[in-house]
């Protein structure tokens, strides 16, 4: 089993361009953004929309088999939960939602480079107003709820 940690990288954006990243993936609404998700070949999913995926997918499947159904549908059901998650991308790569730490380090620095062109205020121009970055190591991050 490969031991080396993995990344993942989320951003957090402005209410118009969730509504147009949702619409479509690749980025097109922000120029910028889609030429560096396209080097990667990555993507954007809303974490909104992959949640309640995941709730549509267990019930329909058996929520059984599905130990964060309850904690999600909760979270999915909750209106200010909601309004957060709808904001909040995941950037997936080669279809994948963890990668290599290069790649997500330079996507980050690409990305914080694109949030600071031009001063602060062209993060608000830009729509995206954070970028994080997670490892897969448990320790550092929360770990789901057990039931």
């Amino acid at each position: 089993m490969d031991s080396t940690l993995k990344f993942q990288l989320r951003l957090t954006v402005s209410p118009e361009l969730a509504s147009a990243l949702r619409a479509d993936s690749s980025g097109a609404a922000q120029v910028a953004l889609q030429r560096i998700l396209h080097r990667h070949n990555a993507t954007v999913i809303c974490q909104y929309d992959a949640f309640a995926d995941y709730v549509s997918e267990a019930e329909r499947l058996g929520i059984e088999k599905y130990s964060l159904y309850q904690w999600t549908r909760e979270t999915i059901e909750n209106p200010e939960k909601k309004a957060k998650y709808l904001r909040s991308f995941t950037i997936y790569v080669n279809g994948e939602q963890i990668y290599d730490e290069q790649t997500a380090d330079e996507m980050e620095t690409a990305i914080l480079a694109l949030c600071s062109e031009s001063g602060a205020s062209s993060g608000i121009r830009s729509g995206i107003e954070r970028i994080s970055k997670f490892d897969t190591n448990p320790a550092n991050n929360p770990q789901p709820p057990r039931h």
